[in-house]
């Protein structure tokens, strides 16, 4: 058996030499002990035990001894790898899908190993896996621990051009959303695992959970937490924004970001609906500040009643302010992005009611009190289609097309 085992890769290997292995070496060996595995419970040991059971049907004790004989040394080496390979010393947040993949393979086959190695004289291979299967839980939990530390040692100062999503954002919710492909083997591993302190958790009230909430499984809170620590982040990267409106947008892109791979995943099924619906109320909290510091000077300028009577004067002052505070907020905002369409469109759509309305309202009512045709020409330097053009063009410009037109000089 032992010979057969190595034939499908499987051998004695020290935590010595484990440790030693460069990670593509170790994930090749990894691979071939989850196929050995496939190929040994279907075939090799189960194989074995109907043969053994049907030629010495007649003799309890025979039956027992040739199987044993036959099948332990090797099934205790098939067994005992995945808990070497969870002993590495050195090990990335990454590495905890293969020893999901490990844990998986034997948690699935753990029926059959219970029913191929019932005999006494081989409890040693069940004893076996079940240390795998302890090591690889305590290996995985340490796993999500260096993870979770990772996002917050992150201490990157880059910012992200026009708000877009961060570098931590997206992989962040990529090794989540393959989390989450090992939902239920999971909720086994972290079920029983006591929940961190909440004195652990960031101080950021925006993001933190609502305390009234019925307490959620072990495996949402343990996501949920995740994703707080990473959001936490974030916020402390969106300061390094000198414009507070484009840090606004920045926090929106990424909670949005985070939101859509959540619908997209398994993630979904892990979180509550409740959570994700709050974080979607987030989402809009943080576009309606995005607006407000983006585009507030652009509306202040305006008269509180756009259609109430006005000097001439008065009014060739409103369209210069105008004039001046949106080509200001224009060119502050030609550069961000938003990448999702629908927070890109819900933001367009609601600069452009509050916006546009006010201001062909104002200019409708006073374009004929600053005089005639030449005065207009003189004063008004956007007409109110000619806005609505402009702000149509905003979050869908890349870094090698920013560069668009002036209003001033296209109008």
């Amino acid at each position: 058996m032992r010979f057969r085992l190595f034939l499908l890769g499987i051998e004695k290997v020290s935590s010595s030499k484990i440790n030693k292995m460069e990670w593509d070496v170790l994930n090749l060996k990894i691979k071939d002990w989850l196929e050995a595995m496939k190929i040994s419970m279907r075939t090799l040991f189960t194989g074995e035990r109907i043969l053994c059971d049907f030629i010495f049907s007649s003799s309890d004790s025979i039956r027992e001894s040739c199987f044993s004989e036959i099948t332990k040394a090797g099934a205790v080496l098939l067994f005992e790898f995945p808990e070497v390979v969870a002993k590495v010393k050195k090990s990335s947040p990454e590495r905890i899908f293969r020893l999901l993949g490990m844990y998986t393979a034997i948690s699935d086959n753990w029926p059959e190993i219970e029913t191929i190695f019932s005999f006494e004289s081989i409890s040693a291979v069940r004893s076996q896996a079940l240390n795998s299967i302890a090591r690889l839980n305590e290996s995985v939990r340490l796993l999500l621990l260096d993870f979770e530390s990772m996002i917050q040692k992150d201490s990157s100062k880059t910012i992200v051009p026009g708000g877009g999503i961060h570098p931590l954002t997206i992989y962040s919710m990529n090794y989540l959303t393959a989390l989450a492909d090992y939902g239920n083997i999971l909720t086994d591993i972290i079920s029983d695992w006591p929940p961190p302190a909440k004195s652990s958790l960031p101080e950021f009230s925006f993001y933190s959970p609502v305390s009234n909430e019925s307490p959620a499984a072990p495996i949402s809170d343990r996501i949920s937490r995740l994703i707080l620590i990473l959001l936490c982040k974030l916020d402390s990267k969106a300061k390094y924004y000198k414009d507070i409106a484009i840090s606004y947008l920045f926090l929106a892109n990424n909670l949005q970001y985070i939101i859509s791979r959540i619908h997209k995943s398994n993630l979904h099924s892990l979180l509550s609906k409740d959570w994700i619906t709050k974080h979607e109320v987030k989402v809009n909290r943080l576009a309606t500040s995005y607006e407000r510091f983006a585009w507030g000077n652009v509306l202040a300028s305006l008269p509180t009643n756009p259609t109430a009577p006005m000097k001439p004067a008065e009014a060739k002052e409103c369209f210069r302010k105008f004039s001046i505070s949106f080509e200001d907020a224009y060119w502050k905002q030609i550069s961000c992005v938003v990448p999702n369409s629908m927070l890109r469109d819900q933001i367009k759509v609601s600069i452009g009611r509050k916006l546009v309305a006010v201001y062909q309202n104002f200019f409708d009512s006073h374009k004929s009190t600053i005089g005639d045709q030449k005065s207009i020409t003189l004063f008004v330097r956007f007409y109110p289609e000619d806005v609505g053009n402009y702000l149509s063009d905003l979050f869908i410009r890349t870094l090698t097309s920013s560069g668009g037109s002036s209003p001033s000089s296209s109008s």
